[in-house]
Order: C-alpha cells, then sequence, then structure tokens
C-alpha cells in the first residue's frame, strides 16, 4: 500500500459474490481511485485519475447496454 491509499476505505461491487475473484476499488483524496485484487490486498494498486476513471465507467456501461 502507498501512502495514497493508506486509510482507504476499500469496496466490491454489489454484482460480486463472495467467492468470485473479484477486484476492490476505493475512492482517494482528489478525486482518484484505487483499484486492487480482493484476493491479494496487500499486493499492488493502481491508482487512476478521476478524468481516466470517467472514462472507465462510461465506456463499461457503453458495452453493457
Amino acid at each position: 500500500m502507498t501512502n495514497k491509499t493508506a486509510g482507504a476505505r476499500w469496496f466490491k461491487s454489489s454484482h460480486s459474490g463472495p467467492d468470485r475473484e473479484c477486484v476492490e476499488i476505493a475512492h482517494l483524496a482528489g478525486g482518484a481511485v484505487g483499484v486492487r485484487d480482493s484476493k491479494n490486498r496487500s499486493g499492488s494498486v493502481l491508482v487512476f485519475g478521476p478524468h481516466v476513471w470517467d472514462a472507465f465507467l462510461n465506456a463499461t456501461r457503453r458495452v453493457r447496454s
């Protein structure tokens, strides 16, 4: 974990089951978003800026529609 993610409140999607491999996200300072593997919580964290995260969400919403 980095200083950016220390004390972050991580959560999984409500669509995730308890036994599924999935990711967790945390809202960080400055609008950034952290993403980590739920099975390896002490592992690496990807940090995305707010504009990049918004673009990702918009793209996934278009695919699901």
